[in-house]
């Protein structure tokens, strides 16, 4: 496993994060947390884990400083956000042992619509998973997403999987919307959160092989 700790410079700030990749890896995951979370998410660095168990590389990094963190506001400026995903990617393509894997963005809540825009951007992005996505937050950038888009959103999660129904519309790209039945919001109950890593752990290692990954 290569990587460690790193420090990604965005906009005159020093981004936390950490990158790991196994040998051989067949792509890299870059994670868009949600709002009032960070690179220690409990829940994407579980999916991190069972991606990396899967030979794919994980980036997980912090999109905001503490300081701009403690600003409400600041945690929903998907503007923000997404600029600071994008500043990550670029950072990433700039290594030697990232530059030629596929690439994938994994969002979670308000981070779903950042890694939606950034994948409208940037047409290095095989895949994205969004996991309880705030999808309608991406706005019109939703019909400029080129990347395999899959949604996962628990059944019992309303707002969001209607949210997420009416954006999957949207979506002009391959695309998948899977309803994780008896899942709520945080995939807390039992085996929930477990279905969320193994769908996200097939859809980028399917994709990432159809893109020229190992």
């Amino acid at each position: 496993m290569r990587g460690g700790e790193i420090t990604i410079p965005a906009d005159g700030v020093t981004l936390d994060g950490e990158l790991l990749v196994p040998e051989e890896a067949s792509g890299i995951v870059v994670f868009a947390h949600g709002s009032g979370s960070s690179r220690f998410s409990p829940r994407n660095n579980f999916v991190a884990e069972r991606l990396r168990s899967r030979g794919l590389g994980t980036l997980l990094f912090d999109l905001l400083t503490e300081e701009e963190d403690r600003d409400y506001e600041t945690r929903f400026d998907i503007d923000l956000l997404t600029e600071r995903l994008l500043a990550a990617t670029d950072w990433l393509r700039d290594r030697e042992d990232a530059a030629d894997l596929p690439l994938g963005y994994f969002g979670s809540s308000t981070g779903a619509a950042a890694a939606l825009r950034a994948a409208a951007d940037c047409d290095d992005v095989t895949a994205v998973v969004s996991r309880g996505g705030r999808v309608d937050l991406a706005g019109d950038a939703l019909s400029g997403v080129n990347a395999a888009t899959l949604l996962l959103v628990g059944s019992k999660d309303d707002a969001v999987l209607s949210l997420n129904r009416r954006g999957f519309e949207q979506l002009t790209g391959e695309k998948e919307l899977t309803v994780i039945e008896g899942a709520s919001h945080l995939f807390e109950e039992p085996g929930k959160l477990e279905a969320v890593a193994d769908a996200a752990a097939d859809w980028f290692a399917d994709h990432f092989e159809g893109a020229g990954g190992q």
